[in-house]
């Protein structure tokens, strides 16, 4: 009784302190009653970019050469007309079909970063995407928040989404990975690399994601065709049905730029 009356007093005493000294008191009340470390042990990030000149590389949280110290990358060569095309595959909803027949008109090599859900509900697809020359990449089983797991839990995630896809296909993931929600720490890309993986970030992307505020044609291109540059990682969504109607259209218009479609896991 008497220790956990102490036990109550301390609590009360952090959260006191979290209310007088602010959020790195709070941190510490969350170590104290999870027995975890929250935030300072792995220095969480999200994933951002600011766009300063339309048809330039914009900035990221990270410079170019700070990203590939740690076997990351966020943009390819700026001096090469060469852009990738990724797609981040959390479900199927019917617009696959499209942006596949799109991507082998114009003899792109795409990378889709897929989660346990899409590969599991959609067998037969992800054999066609395979047989038709994409890269399967890892956005983990489950998409949680990886960037404070411990080693473990990390390895847990992408191993499961390994097995799943080589129950399927037979074959290896592409040792590529997309952090869930763009969260990583310096941990999780050491974690990351350490598996053989490559995690990608991007330099192009827009507001694709809501199903019933999907973007307008109009709007779409605005984003995409302006704030195109060389060396750019583009991020789309699957489940994107704008994504699905303009996406022949939108590959005719980079390359009439003068882009050429790169394969992502030959990024170096």
């Amino acid at each position: 009784m008497k220790e956990k009356l102490t036990s109550m007093i301390a609590m009360i005493a952090l959260m006191i302190l979290c209310f007088a000294v602010g959020r790195g008191a709070a941190v510490a009340v969350a170590e104290y009653t999870s027995g975890k470390v929250v935030g300072s042990k792995y220095n969480e990030s999200n994933w951002g970019l600011s766009f300063r000149s339309n048809g330039q590389p914009p900035v990221g949280n990270e410079s170019k050469d700070e990203l590939k110290s740690k076997n990351a990358y966020y943009v390819g060569d700026t001096n090469k007309n060469i852009i990738y095309i990724t797609f981040d595959a959390g479900y199927e909803n019917g617009n696959m079909d499209k942006i596949l027949e799109a991507l082998k008109k114009h003899k792109v090599i795409a990378t889709f970063f897929v989660v346990g859900n899409f590969v599991d509900q959609n067998r037969e697809l992800v054999k066609k995407m395979t047989d038709e020359g994409h890269n399967i990449a890892n956005h983990s089983y489950s998409h949680p928040d990886m960037s404070g797991m411990d080693r473990a839990s990390f390895e847990k995630e992408l191993k499961r989404l390994e097995d799943a896809y080589r129950d399927i296909t037979g074959k290896e993931i592409v040792k590529l990975y997309r952090p869930p929600m763009g969260k990583y720490s310096d941990t999780s890309l050491s974690y990351a690399s350490d598996m053989g993986y490559k995690t990608i970030f991007w330099s192009l992307a827009y507001v694709d994601w809501y199903q019933d505020q999907q973007p307008t044609k109009e709007e779409a291109f605005d984003k995409l065709l302006s704030r195109v540059h060389p060396g750019a990682i583009v991020l789309l969504h699957s489940t994107s049905s704008t994504n699905a109607e303009i996406l022949d259209e939108l590959l005719t218009k980079w390359e009439e730029m003068g882009y050429e479609f790169g394969d992502l896991s030959l990024i170096e």
